[in-house]
């Protein structure tokens, strides 16, 4: 996998692994971007973004919808911060939809769909929530409960029916299906590895997920994402007011 990603990206500055039900966090400066990889097919890669300067600023879900008229992403689309800002791009993305209005998975849901399995007896194969997950990389940063807000689910398809119910489809991502985040501002990346909460699988098995990052640079006026949707023109306007 490492050298076939050697050739894929120019001068990668890092490589990690997130073992399936295992998270994870880190901040992503500008011009970096950071990919992540399904390692085995069938990954969920739950996802929240902060300003790492200023962190009551943090990904939203409602206005980077709204403002791209579209209820999943794939490559083109942007995140938003709750100022208008951008905070990453898809620039490429192998895979095509990741889910955005599902949520995460909690320790209740996991316990009644999986079973119960503690670290105390369990060790590493300790069946673990996306929530709990999130909730653990947050107070490295001094952030908490009330900061979790709604979240991307990267890798996973979720569409809706003629009455409106949430259907998942199985198989949305293939073994070796990638996404490309170019970070626009300095940004605290929070993952957890664990299961979509609509996944009908009623075995816990979580699976792992490749992070690789490069410095990528900052985009031109004729970026692709940039261009794909007028009010994008107008997010990037705004997130460079800071750089300035």
């Amino acid at each position: 996998m490492n050298n076939q990603l050697n050739t894929l990206t120019p001068h990668p500055v890092w490589e990690e692994e997130i073992p399936g039900g295992a998270h994870w966090s880190f901040v992503i400066r500008r011009g970096m971007t950071l990919r992540l990889i399904d390692m085995q097919g069938g990954a969920n890669v739950s996802a929240l973004f902060y300003n790492a300067q200023e962190k009551l600023e943090r990904y939203n879900m409602a206005d980077t919808l709204k403002a791209q008229h579209t209820a999943h992403l794939t490559k083109g689309f942007v995140c938003y911060s709750d100022m208008g800002r951008v905070l990453c791009s898809l620039v490429e993305d192998t895979c095509g939809w990741h889910d955005t209005i599902c949520g995460m998975s909690d320790a209740a849901q996991v316990k009644q769909k999986y079973g119960e399995a503690r670290y105390q007896e369990h060790r590493n194969a300790m069946h673990r929530s996306a929530r709990d997950g999130f909730l653990i990389e947050l107070g490295k940063w001094g952030l908490g409960k009330r900061d979790i807000v709604a979240n991307v689910n990267f890798f996973s398809k979720v569409s809706a029916d003629a009455q409106g119910n949430l259907l998942f489809q199985p198989g949305n991502s293939s073994a070796g299906d990638y996404v490309d985040l170019r970070f626009e501002m300095n940004t605290l990346v929070v993952l957890s590895a664990c299961q979509h909460p609509l996944d009908p699988n009623p075995q816990y098995v979580p699976k792992p997920v490749q992070l690789t990052a490069w410095h990528s640079g900052t985009p031109g006026n004729d970026d692709y994402c940039r261009n794909f949707r007028p009010e994008n023109q107008r997010g990037f306007y705004n997130t460079e007011l800071l750089f300035c």
